[in-house]
């Protein structure tokens, strides 16, 4: 790399491994590490909270998701834990594995935009997509499942 290249940017990129996980567990959820962003397998990685419009609109196709058995790992920010578990209790959890990030320090790692985004993960913790906005039913068809086919 010569002196007039630019840094490399920080954040969660196709291509790249997921960056590190700095989180906090929500209650008596099974709690997301780092490890099980490398479990074999395609997963996706799900930030949301309960305040978040688009995140109770994706909800039923990341639903549909999990029902087929697809891994999906959540990460809430900026939410109250017991909002939190009321959203899942209202609607279901698609999530198999949870974690809070209190601290931000994962929402700076991964250089996320907004909420929510959706990352979907090869058995190596490579990331295949990241797609900002809410995942909806046309947004499966032609961004998810191209990427899980990936994996």
């Amino acid at each position: 790399m010569s002196p007039s290249d630019p840094a490399p940017e920080p954040g969660a990129r196709a291509g790249r491994l997921a960056p590190p996980l700095t989180l906090g567990p929500l209650r008596d959820q099974p709690f997301l590490t780092y490890p099980d962003l490398k479990a074999p397998g395609p997963k996706l990685v799900n930030w949301w909270a309960s305040w978040c419009a688009p995140c109770r609109a994706e909800h039923p196709a990341l639903m549909g998701l999990a029902a087929e058995g697809i891994p999906i790992h959540g990460i809430t920010h900026r939410d109250i834990e017991a909002d939190s578990l009321a959203f899942l209790d209202e609607l279901g959890s698609p999530f198999t594995k949870l974690g809070e990030d209190g601290t931000l320090a994962t929402y700076r790692d991964w250089n996320l935009t907004g909420l929510p985004e959706t990352y979907v993960l090869n058995g190596e913790g490579r990331i295949l997509l990241r797609y900002a906005g809410p995942v909806l039913s046309n947004i499966v068809r032609d961004y998810i499942r191209p990427a899980l086919a990936e994996a």
